[in-house]
């Protein structure tokens, strides 16, 4: 483990959580404390990942708490509290719920980790992310919402299914917020470099990516009970790393926007250099017309439901 004894704080011991909590784990960063409401939840599931070291081969300490002061001193706390959606529901049919545990997280976030980098996981992920950084009153490079490495995942499995290739030869773009407005970009979208644009058809392409903006609904259809967990919980560890190891990774997160691709004053996804301090610069990619009106069409629908239903 590390010298310093570095901390990440994981808030929401459920699936997502429990899975960040995981995967950080394995990557012998930091220490992790895993909190929520329930302490029993959070204790059980700490001490099950602590007894596992020994077969893993990790050193750090894993906690479980419901008391705040526990977070103090973290350097990157991942918020994945709120009701998870059910079959039939849209990620903003929760906006309401999880609203009100953002604000309580954030307050909490707030008095005892002040000088932390949040990594945003609740879903409607955009809204909940602006929602988080006007709760904290963080510098708004200080409050990430993830978003565009899960779907860029999802995408990538897609691609890789139907070229039959190696996943990690695959690098995709989607952008846009975390929802059915999403932005697959297959112009930036590369197999071992080349645009997937040349190697497959157009309409193959378009049902690769209205299946990866549909890609959290199909697992809800699917478990019939609760939504996905893995691949959310992992591309959220993977930009806690990016945070604590300043490693400076270019991805796809929500980022606030200033004036970037025409949006103000909402969050959505955009590729951005992520390390210690944040986000630490935000790309703006040369786009077509259509790509441009969707990602802009994208940011001004969450806008909207910040006005109309959380009051900003």
């Amino acid at each position: 483990m590390v010298a310093g004894r570095r901390k990440i704080a994981v808030i929401g011991a459920g699936n997502v959580g429990a899975t960040c909590a995981f995967v950080l784990a394995q990557m012998k960063v930091a220490d992790i404390v895993l909190l929520d409401i329930y302490e029993g939840f959070a204790k059980g599931k700490a001490l099950d990942m602590s007894q596992n070291a020994n077969v893993l081969n990790y050193d750090g300490r894993i906690t479980g708490t419901a008391d705040y002061n526990d977070i103090s001193g973290a350097d990157v706390v991942v918020v994945t509290s709120g009701f998870p959606r059910q079959p039939g529901m849209t990620r903003e049919d929760l906006i309401g719920k999880n609203a009100d545990i953002v604000s309580q997280v954030g307050e909490g976030i707030k008095n005892h980790a002040p000088d932390s980098v949040v990594i945003v996981v609740t879903n409607p992920l955009d809204l909940m992310t602006y929602h988080m950084q006007k709760v904290t009153g963080f510098p708004a490079e200080r409050v990430i919402g993830q978003a565009g490495v899960l779907d860029s995942a999802r995408m990538a499995h897609f691609i890789a299914l139907e070229l039959g290739c190696a996943e990690e030869d695959v690098s995709p773009m989607v952008l846009g917020g975390h929802g059915d407005t999403m932005v697959p970009l297959p112009r930036y979208t590369t197999v071992g470099g080349i645009p997937i644009t040349q190697l497959m058809s157009e309409d193959r392409i378009e049902a690769i990516s209205k299946r990866t903006a549909g890609g959290g609904g199909e697992i809800v259809k699917l478990l019939e009970r609760g939504s996905a967990f893995y691949a959310p919980g992992s591309a959220a560890a993977v930009m806690a790393e990016s945070v604590l190891n300043d490693r400076k990774r270019l991805i796809p997160a929500s980022c606030l926007m200033t004036g970037e691709y025409g949006l103000d004053n909402v969050y959505i996804g955009v590729p951005c250099i992520i390390g210690a301090s944040g986000v630490e610069r935000i790309f703006e990619l040369d786009l077509t017309e259509e790509e441009m009106t969707s990602l802009q069409g994208s940011g001004n629908f969450y806008k909207g439901q910040l006005k109309d239903i959380l009051g900003y």
